[in-house]
């Protein structure tokens, strides 16, 4: 941080941070970053976006689609079903995934949309 970006003297609004901070005790932001880190490796990325359409795809196609092993495929979509990005169906022997709800969907897209509008600043 440089000097343009930061505060050149301590003073907060007491009220603000009291009544914010109250609001942030009744969210779960813990499981929200959980959910951020889990999409956040570009392996585990790729597997979201490819899910996007609706469509579900066994692991086999997912490991294709991003270019890797089969149990590297597996890893990655355990992951993300721990964090509750997919759920899986199974079909005799092959499982089929998709994503778990919209929200993930709608976070996704819009992430999308933000770095198309050169929003991030990585």
């Amino acid at each position: 941080m440089n000097n343009k970006d930061a505060c050149e003297i301590y003073c907060y609004d007491e009220e603000k941070v009291n009544r914010i901070q109250r609001e942030l005790e009744k969210e779960d932001i813990s499981s929200v970053a959980q959910l951020f880190k889990a999409i956040a490796e570009e392996n585990r990325a790729k597997i979201t976006f490819a899910l996007l359409k609706g469509e579900e795809l066994c692991v086999c196609d997912i490991a294709n689609i991003i270019d890797v092993t089969v149990a590297n495929a597996s890893h990655h979509l355990r992951t993300l079903h721990t964090q509750g990005v997919v759920k899986f169906r199974k079909e005799g022997r092959l499982a089929f995934y998709s994503l778990d709800d919209d929200h993930v969907e709608q976070l996704f897209v819009n992430a999308l949309k933000h770095e198309k509008e050169g929003k991030v600043n990585v």
